[in-house]
């Protein structure tokens, strides 16, 4: 890459799964990298083989609080992203979502930097719409246990296309659906990584409800390759766009899966639902593939061998 198209990029939540995976795949194309993130859901280990890159910088900082840097571009992926870790303190993720936007968007402002948002296919809540398109508005709780998150990340959505309308800021918004790989927390409770450690450790796989509920699973990399995509396309697309793949699975069959892959004896255990949990998640992209040329083409097998392996490398004493 020249150098003039070299760019400082700022990624917030730098060192979780997915912004690991985002700093690495910008280094490689040659640009400068600065993660800030608080490690409250982020590791260190994520991005340990980064530490060395001449071009990669680790800022320790809680979004809430405003960042004084000269950027570029700006991924705002700062957010804990599972049930578990938002719910642990609710008003933390409020804030995070509302005042982590704010304070992003004011150093956008300042530096004229383009911003992007790592939204979040939860603005849907549980859709009544099947799949879920970017003009539907959502059904969302906005007094329950993920409303925190759920609608934290709908007013991030609101001041970035505010902050759009009344300063001309450059904004993205994708909004991103269930996503697995290599780097994801082993006690994130999410659907792939519980399934697995538990698969791998022969404990019982725990299934909420009957397991009929449907999610699609996106491999890392190629949602990398969409926000990326997203980030390059031209400044008059502001999205909402989703990113996701639109394959759809039962979690019975997710389970059943990763069984087969692990070889594990796990037995299967049904429990309670929790509350609000969407019946169905699968992601309309079309728009992605007319605006973004983009589609992701990696088959759940493909994508959940090396996760598998991951996770057995992370678990073997």
């Amino acid at each position: 890459m020249s150098n003039h198209l070299k760019k400082k990029v700022l990624i917030t939540g730098g060192a979780g799964f997915i912004g690991s995976h985002l700093c690495e795949r910008l280094l490689g194309i040659g640009h400068e990298v600065l993660c800030a993130d608080n490690f409250f859901t982020g590791r260190r280990e994520n991005i340990v083989g980064l530490l060395d890159h001449p071009y990669f910088e680790v800022l320790r900082h809680d979004v809430t609080f405003p960042l004084y840097v000269e950027v570029d571009e700006i991924y705002n992926l700062a957010c804990p992203a599972s049930p578990i870790h938002y719910q642990f303190d609710p008003v933390q993720t409020t804030k995070v979502c509302v005042h982590g936007a704010i304070n992003m968007l004011g150093l956008a402002r300042r530096t004229k930097a383009k911003i992007l948002q790592a939204s979040t296919s939860e603005v849907y809540g549980d859709p009544e719409e099947h799949p879920q398109r970017e003009s539907y508005w959502g059904r969302v709780n906005p007094t329950g246990i993920r409303s925190c998150y759920d609608e934290g990340k709908r007013c991030a959505e609101t001041l970035f296309f505010d902050y759009h309308r009344q300063h001309k800021l450059k904004i993205k918004v994708a909004r991103i659906f269930n996503t697995y790989g290599p780097k994801m927390r082993p006690d994130d409770g999410r659907v792939v990584s519980n399934f697995i450690v538990q698969a791998l450790q022969g404990a019982p796989i725990t299934i909420y409800g009957d397991g009929s509920q449907t999610r699609a699973f996106c491999y890392v990399d190629e949602l990398v390759d969409g926000l990326i995509k997203l980030m390059e396309s031209p400044d008059t697309f502001t999205g909402p766009v989703n990113l996701g793949n639109p394959a759809e699975f039962t979690i019975k069959q997710l389970a059943d899966k990763v069984l087969e892959m692990t070889g594990s004896n796990s037995t299967i255990e049904f429990r309670p639902l929790p509350g609000d949990d969407p019946r169905q998640r699968r992601p309309d992209i079309t728009l992605a593939g007319e605006v973004l040329s983009w589609r992701p083409v990696v088959p759940l097998e493909r994508g959940l061998a090396p996760t598998i392996s991951y996770f057995r490398s992370l678990l073997s004493p």
